[in-house]
Protein backbone atom coordinates (compact mmCIF):
# COMPACT_ATOMS: atom_id res chain seq x y z
CA UNK A 1 0.00 0.00 0.00
CA UNK A 2 1.64 3.63 -1.16
CA UNK A 3 1.37 5.97 2.17
CA UNK A 4 3.22 8.49 0.31
CA UNK A 5 1.35 12.19 0.92
CA UNK A 6 -0.74 13.00 -2.15
CA UNK A 7 0.53 15.61 -4.35
CA UNK A 8 -0.55 18.96 -2.90
CA UNK A 9 -3.71 20.23 -4.41
CA UNK A 10 -5.54 23.29 -3.00
CA UNK A 11 -8.86 24.17 -4.40
CA UNK A 12 -10.20 26.37 -1.66
CA UNK A 13 -13.31 24.62 -0.59
CA UNK A 14 -12.29 25.29 3.10
CA UNK A 15 -10.98 29.11 2.34
CA UNK A 16 -11.67 31.21 5.51
CA UNK A 17 -12.83 28.25 7.71
CA UNK A 18 -11.40 27.49 10.72
CA UNK A 19 -10.72 23.80 11.94
CA UNK A 20 -10.32 22.39 14.74
CA UNK A 21 -8.93 18.75 14.14
CA UNK A 22 -8.66 16.46 17.64
CA UNK A 23 -5.81 14.04 17.28
CA UNK A 24 -3.82 15.73 14.41
CA UNK A 25 -0.32 14.88 16.08
CA UNK A 26 2.58 12.35 14.42
CA UNK A 27 1.85 8.92 15.21
CA UNK A 28 5.11 6.72 15.21
CA UNK A 29 5.04 4.38 12.16
CA UNK A 30 5.96 3.87 8.84
CA UNK A 31 2.53 5.30 7.51
CA UNK A 32 0.28 8.31 8.18
CA UNK A 33 -2.21 8.66 11.25
CA UNK A 34 -6.09 9.83 10.24
CA UNK A 35 -5.81 12.90 12.26
CA UNK A 36 -2.38 14.24 10.85
CA UNK A 37 -4.03 13.01 7.15
CA UNK A 38 -7.07 14.98 7.98
CA UNK A 39 -5.44 18.24 9.16
CA UNK A 40 -3.23 18.15 6.06
CA UNK A 41 -6.15 18.04 4.16
CA UNK A 42 -7.32 20.59 5.52
CA UNK A 43 -5.48 22.74 5.69
CA UNK A 44 -4.27 22.53 1.25
CA UNK A 45 -8.08 23.32 0.70
CA UNK A 46 -7.41 26.57 3.09
CA UNK A 47 -8.60 25.75 6.14
CA UNK A 48 -6.53 27.56 9.39
CA UNK A 49 -6.45 24.49 11.48
CA UNK A 50 -6.01 24.10 15.45
CA UNK A 51 -3.70 20.90 15.86
CA UNK A 52 -4.91 19.48 19.03
CA UNK A 53 -2.65 16.41 20.62
CA UNK A 54 -2.08 15.31 24.24
CA UNK A 55 1.37 15.70 23.08
CA UNK A 56 2.57 18.86 21.80
CA UNK A 57 5.49 18.11 19.72
CA UNK A 58 3.84 15.15 17.71
CA UNK A 59 1.44 18.18 16.85
CA UNK A 60 4.14 20.11 15.75
CA UNK A 61 5.11 17.82 13.82
CA UNK A 62 1.96 18.09 12.05
CA UNK A 63 2.56 21.74 11.98
CA UNK A 64 5.68 22.20 10.18
CA UNK A 65 4.56 19.87 7.18
CA UNK A 66 1.42 22.20 7.12
CA UNK A 67 3.87 25.53 6.86
CA UNK A 68 6.14 24.36 4.52
CA UNK A 69 3.31 23.81 2.29
CA UNK A 70 2.36 27.71 3.01
CA UNK A 71 -0.67 26.44 5.40
CA UNK A 72 -1.88 27.72 8.39
CA UNK A 73 -1.91 25.65 12.04
CA UNK A 74 -1.20 25.93 15.12
CA UNK A 75 -0.56 23.64 17.96
CA UNK A 76 -2.57 22.83 21.57
CA UNK A 77 -2.13 20.30 23.59
CA UNK A 78 -5.09 18.91 25.07
CA UNK A 79 -5.83 15.81 26.96
CA UNK A 80 -9.54 15.81 25.91
CA UNK A 81 -11.03 13.52 28.52
CA UNK A 82 -10.68 16.28 30.34
CA UNK A 83 -13.59 18.95 30.79
CA UNK A 84 -11.37 21.85 31.73
CA UNK A 85 -8.80 21.32 28.65
CA UNK A 86 -11.97 20.81 26.36
CA UNK A 87 -13.09 24.23 27.54
CA UNK A 88 -9.68 25.58 26.73
CA UNK A 89 -8.80 24.40 23.70
CA UNK A 90 -12.63 26.09 22.62
CA UNK A 91 -11.70 29.03 23.89
CA UNK A 92 -7.99 29.72 22.42
CA UNK A 93 -9.28 28.81 19.02
CA UNK A 94 -11.73 31.35 18.91
CA UNK A 95 -9.36 33.67 20.73
CA UNK A 96 -6.72 33.18 17.83
CA UNK A 97 -8.90 32.77 15.33
CA UNK A 98 -12.58 34.50 16.19
CA UNK A 99 -14.39 31.99 15.13
CA UNK A 100 -14.76 27.85 15.33
CA UNK A 101 -16.63 26.21 11.44
CA UNK A 102 -14.98 22.44 11.76
CA UNK A 103 -14.52 19.76 14.59
CA UNK A 104 -13.15 16.77 13.62
CA UNK A 105 -12.94 14.66 16.92
CA UNK A 106 -10.29 11.86 15.82
CA UNK A 107 -8.99 10.56 18.84
CA UNK A 108 -9.41 6.41 19.83
CA UNK A 109 -8.15 3.26 21.37
CA UNK A 110 -8.62 -0.28 20.69
CA UNK A 111 -9.36 -3.04 23.24
CA UNK A 112 -8.73 -6.55 22.89
CA UNK A 113 -11.07 -8.91 25.04
CA UNK A 114 -14.35 -9.77 26.41
CA UNK A 115 -16.30 -9.00 29.43
CA UNK A 116 -14.49 -10.99 31.36
CA UNK A 117 -11.14 -11.12 30.50
CA UNK A 118 -11.02 -6.78 30.05
CA UNK A 119 -10.47 -5.45 33.19
CA UNK A 120 -12.69 -2.63 34.14
CA UNK A 121 -9.80 0.25 34.00
CA UNK A 122 -9.12 -0.53 30.08
CA UNK A 123 -13.22 -0.55 29.69
CA UNK A 124 -13.36 2.50 31.14
CA UNK A 125 -10.19 4.04 29.59
CA UNK A 126 -11.86 2.93 25.89
CA UNK A 127 -14.80 4.22 26.99
CA UNK A 128 -13.64 7.95 28.03
CA UNK A 129 -11.08 8.05 24.99
CA UNK A 130 -13.68 6.73 22.47
CA UNK A 131 -16.74 8.51 23.31
CA UNK A 132 -16.53 11.18 26.13
CA UNK A 133 -13.48 13.16 24.44
CA UNK A 134 -16.34 13.54 21.93
CA UNK A 135 -19.21 14.63 24.28
CA UNK A 136 -16.77 16.97 26.03
CA UNK A 137 -15.25 18.70 22.49
CA UNK A 138 -18.54 19.50 21.62
CA UNK A 139 -20.04 20.46 25.15
CA UNK A 140 -17.66 23.63 24.63
CA UNK A 141 -17.55 24.09 20.86
CA UNK A 142 -21.28 23.93 19.96
CA UNK A 143 -21.81 27.18 21.91
CA UNK A 144 -19.68 29.01 19.59
CA UNK A 145 -20.63 27.21 16.42
CA UNK A 146 -24.66 27.68 17.85
CA UNK A 147 -23.94 31.86 18.31
CA UNK A 148 -22.36 32.01 14.40
CA UNK A 149 -25.31 29.76 13.04
CA UNK A 150 -23.30 27.29 11.26
CA UNK A 151 -20.37 24.50 12.05
CA UNK A 152 -20.12 20.66 10.88
CA UNK A 153 -18.72 18.51 13.27
CA UNK A 154 -17.10 15.34 11.98
CA UNK A 155 -16.41 12.21 14.01
CA UNK A 156 -14.39 9.45 13.53
CA UNK A 157 -16.26 5.82 14.22
CA UNK A 158 -15.57 2.27 12.96
CA UNK A 159 -16.88 -0.27 11.18
CA UNK A 160 -16.66 -1.76 14.30
CA UNK A 161 -19.97 -0.17 15.22
CA UNK A 162 -21.80 -2.24 13.09
CA UNK A 163 -19.80 -4.93 11.72
CA UNK A 164 -18.30 -7.54 14.14
CA UNK A 165 -14.54 -8.76 14.29
CA UNK A 166 -13.16 -11.42 14.03
CA UNK A 167 -11.58 -11.15 17.44
CA UNK A 168 -13.57 -10.27 20.86
CA UNK A 169 -12.91 -6.52 21.00
CA UNK A 170 -15.97 -5.67 23.62
CA UNK A 171 -15.01 -2.09 24.72
CA UNK A 172 -14.18 -0.85 21.06
CA UNK A 173 -17.38 -2.15 19.71
CA UNK A 174 -19.31 -0.55 22.14
CA UNK A 175 -17.66 2.52 22.17
CA UNK A 176 -18.03 3.26 18.38
CA UNK A 177 -21.41 2.07 18.30
CA UNK A 178 -21.89 5.10 21.35
CA UNK A 179 -20.10 7.33 18.81
CA UNK A 180 -23.10 7.12 15.92
CA UNK A 181 -25.64 6.78 18.26
CA UNK A 182 -24.25 9.99 19.75
CA UNK A 183 -23.46 11.65 16.03
CA UNK A 184 -27.23 11.34 15.29
CA UNK A 185 -29.01 12.46 18.44
CA UNK A 186 -26.43 15.62 17.88
CA UNK A 187 -27.11 15.92 14.78
CA UNK A 188 -31.25 16.05 15.13
CA UNK A 189 -31.17 18.45 17.72
CA UNK A 190 -28.61 21.23 16.02
CA UNK A 191 -29.94 20.77 12.14
CA UNK A 192 -32.43 23.61 13.05
CA UNK A 193 -29.12 25.66 14.19
CA UNK A 194 -27.18 25.26 11.08
CA UNK A 195 -24.96 22.68 12.67
CA UNK A 196 -24.38 19.30 10.59
CA UNK A 197 -22.86 16.47 12.43
CA UNK A 198 -21.22 13.09 10.87
CA UNK A 199 -19.26 10.58 11.26
CA UNK A 200 -16.85 8.04 9.02
CA UNK A 201 -16.44 4.53 9.83
CA UNK A 202 -13.04 3.73 8.91
CA UNK A 203 -12.89 0.18 7.54
CA UNK A 204 -9.70 -1.68 7.80
CA UNK A 205 -7.24 1.42 7.48
CA UNK A 206 -3.65 0.72 7.38
CA UNK A 207 -2.80 3.22 9.95
CA UNK A 208 0.11 2.74 12.90
CA UNK A 209 -1.76 2.98 15.75
CA UNK A 210 -4.40 -0.08 14.17
CA UNK A 211 -1.19 -1.83 12.80
CA UNK A 212 1.19 -1.59 15.48
CA UNK A 213 -1.88 -2.61 18.53
CA UNK A 214 -3.06 -5.12 16.43
CA UNK A 215 -0.11 -7.21 15.89
CA UNK A 216 0.93 -6.94 19.39
CA UNK A 217 -2.64 -8.08 20.61
CA UNK A 218 -2.78 -10.73 18.19
CA UNK A 219 1.01 -11.77 18.15
CA UNK A 220 1.51 -11.67 14.94
CA UNK A 221 3.80 -9.83 12.82
CA UNK A 222 3.08 -6.52 10.66
CA UNK A 223 3.65 -8.15 7.35
CA UNK A 224 1.62 -11.52 8.02
CA UNK A 225 -1.07 -8.52 9.98
CA UNK A 226 -1.34 -6.48 6.38
CA UNK A 227 -1.58 -9.39 4.14
CA UNK A 228 -4.69 -10.88 6.26
CA UNK A 229 -5.97 -7.51 6.56
CA UNK A 230 -5.61 -6.98 2.58
CA UNK A 231 -7.00 -10.28 1.74
CA UNK A 232 -10.22 -9.54 4.00
CA UNK A 233 -11.31 -6.64 1.82
CA UNK A 234 -13.84 -7.00 -1.44
CA UNK A 235 -10.89 -4.28 -3.12
CA UNK A 236 -8.18 -6.39 -2.22
CA UNK A 237 -5.86 -3.97 -0.07
CA UNK A 238 -6.77 -1.63 3.35
CA UNK A 239 -7.17 1.96 3.18
CA UNK A 240 -4.82 4.71 3.97
CA UNK A 241 -5.73 7.81 6.19
CA UNK A 242 -5.99 9.94 3.12
CA UNK A 243 -9.06 7.83 2.05
CA UNK A 244 -10.15 9.23 5.58
CA UNK A 245 -9.03 12.34 5.29
CA UNK A 246 -10.92 13.41 1.97
CA UNK A 247 -13.80 11.80 3.22
CA UNK A 248 -14.08 14.30 6.17
CA UNK A 249 -13.38 17.23 3.26
CA UNK A 250 -16.22 16.55 1.18
CA UNK A 251 -18.28 16.19 4.91
CA UNK A 252 -16.70 19.18 6.10
CA UNK A 253 -17.06 21.24 2.91
CA UNK A 254 -20.31 22.83 1.13
CA UNK A 255 -20.67 20.26 -1.05
CA UNK A 256 -22.12 18.09 1.85
CA UNK A 257 -24.60 21.26 3.05
CA UNK A 258 -27.79 18.83 3.21
CA UNK A 259 -26.06 15.55 4.82
CA UNK A 260 -26.40 15.43 8.13
CA UNK A 261 -26.53 12.61 11.07
CA UNK A 262 -25.15 10.36 8.38
CA UNK A 263 -22.52 7.21 9.65
CA UNK A 264 -20.47 6.92 6.59
CA UNK A 265 -18.49 3.43 5.62
CA UNK A 266 -14.96 4.10 3.96
CA UNK A 267 -14.02 0.30 4.04
CA UNK A 268 -13.64 -0.53 0.18
CA UNK A 269 -16.48 -3.23 0.70
CA UNK A 270 -16.09 -4.85 3.70
CA UNK A 271 -19.43 -3.81 5.12
CA UNK A 272 -20.90 -6.13 3.01
CA UNK A 273 -19.60 -9.28 3.56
Amino acid sequence: MNDSIPATRVDGRLAERVAIVVGAGKTPGETTGNGQAVAIVFARAGAAVMLVDRDGTRADETRGMIADEGGTAIVHAADVTRDEDCEQLAAACVERFGRIDILHNNVGVGSLGGPVELPREQWQWTMDTNLTSMFLACKYVLPHMERQGRGVIINISSLAAIRHTPYPMLAYHTSKAAVNAFTKAVALQYAPRGVRVNCIMPGLIDTPMAMRGLSSGLGVSMDELRRRRDASVPMGHMGSAWDVAYTALFLASDEARYITGVCLPVDGGLALR
